[in-house]
């Protein structure tokens, strides 16, 4: 169905971009590939010119170029190195993007800038330049990898610039999709779930994978939405509910661990809660499975006994780290484990020395995450949990807590 047509895929070098950009190619579609890395990245994988060999292997044509989304003479001289190599542009999918999940007074105006540069005035800009060459085109399509606009605090509150920027994106779906009504279709897709991409790894670290699905979902999905009508504009799509429409049955063929419990993208507060639904009620006996019985003490005060136990040097020299618990409800104070000294130690109060994690949520989401009912990254994803301090060792305490689980 795309075979000749050409895609101009922003962010086209690794993950969903590159996702994307093969599926096509085997239909025989012509790809420009506009993305930063040139040069191999000390930590991420792909460049440019080795998605143009996948691509071409693929059975599509590749032009990579480099194109930095902040920069609009570098938009400019890809889009006419695009015309001049294939003849116009069919399709604009807006894939790059920069994200930092943090808080109003800890997101350095560089990450402000760099996060509206690229999410906002990139897609802006990149659409701006397209738009004249793919109103020349039998069916063109902006495809914009952005949010449904949600308009619970809930996203906002975390990290309030980094939920702008990608509303920015959806915004310009709305604007776009208006004003070019009946010449260019313009739509927004965005993932049910987390997605496996070297962002995801970043954020979630090591293990975070089998909570995610495939990039291949959301190349189905594009092309899907790529393959239609230009009639078919301004619709915030996501790509589990469009697949179910096409008539997919199976998404375990999306999953990286099949089975394994999948964490909720952003910006879905209905997916969040009907998920957070789904954790079981905390029940005093099940956590304290393998243990006698300790009836004196309340739940949250059982998991630090239990962890206080499990407290090992190994555990003390490979994290080196002190996490302090504000918790909130019931048997709401502060509570430590401290994985940097001698032996370790865990407990009621302040820790012995300054804490390099704090984190803060409810006692009930504390011992329903130390119990593995509630995931970490879905408890900060979804608001339940907020973490000050150093993220890598907050990681870590993740790590540890997966191997505590079954004492719990």
């Amino acid at each position: 169905k795309l075979a000749g047509c050409t895609l101009f895929i922003t962010g086209a070098s690794r993950g969903i971009g590159k996702a994307i950009a093969l599926k096509a190619a085997k239909d025989g579609a012509n790809i420009v590939i506009a993305a930063k890395t040139a040069d191999p990245h000390p930590t991420l994988p792909g460049t440019i010119y080795t998605a143009a060999a996948e691509i071409e292997a693929a059975g599509g044509k590749a032009l990579p170029c480099v194109v930095n989304v902040r920069e609009e003479q570098q938009i400019i001289n890809a889009v006419e190195k695009a015309v001049k190599t294939f003849g116009g542009i069919d399709i604009l999918v807006n894939n790059a993007s920069a994200i930092s999940l943090t808080g109003t007074l800890e997101t350095e105006t560089k990450k402000v800038n760099l996060m509206m540069d690229v999410n906002v005035r990139g897609t802006y800009l990149t659409s701006k330049t397209c738009l004249p060459h793919l109103r020349k085109s039998r069916n063109p399509h902006i495809l914009n990898l952005s949010p449904p606009m949600n308009l619970n605090p809930v996203w906002f509150k975390n990290h309030c610039a980094y939920t702008i920027s990608k509303y920015g994106m959806s915004m310009c779906v709305l604007g776009m999709a208006e004003e070019f009504r009946g010449e260019v279709a313009v739509n927004a897709l965005w993932p049910k779930t987390a997605i496996h991409t070297a962002a995801m790894d970043m954020l979630g670290g090591s293990g975070i994978e089998k909570q995610c699905r495939k990039t291949d979902i959301l190349a189905d999905a594009a092309y899907c939405i790529l393959t239609k009508p230009k009639t078919f504009t301004g619709n915030f799509i996501i790509d589990e509910d469009l697949l179910k429409e096409e008539g997919v049955k199976d998404f375990d063929i999306y999953a990286i661990a099949p089975g394994h419990p999948l964490i909720p993208d952003f910006f879905l507060d209905v997916e969040t809660n009907a998920s957070a639904m789904k954790q079981e009620r905390y029940d005093g006996a099940e956590v304290k499975r393998g243990s006698a019985p300790a009836k004196a003490l309340s739940p949250v005060a059982e998991t630090f006994r239990v962890i206080q136990g499990a407290m090992s040097e190994e555990y003390v020299r490979t994290t080196q780290g002190v996490f302090e618990f504000e918790l909130s409800g019931d048997e709401g104070g502060t509570w430590y484990i401290d994985l940097k000294t001698k032996g370790g130690s865990a407990g009621f109060g302040k820790p012995p020395v300054t804490a390099d994690v704090v984190m803060s949520m409810s006692s009930a989401d504390f011992v329903k995450m130390f119990t593995g009912k509630l995931k970490p990254t879905l408890a900060f994803m979804s608001g339940k949990l907020k973490i000050k301090g150093n993220m890598a060792l907050a990681i870590k305490l993740e790590k540890m807590l997966s191997q505590l689980n079954s004492k719990l």
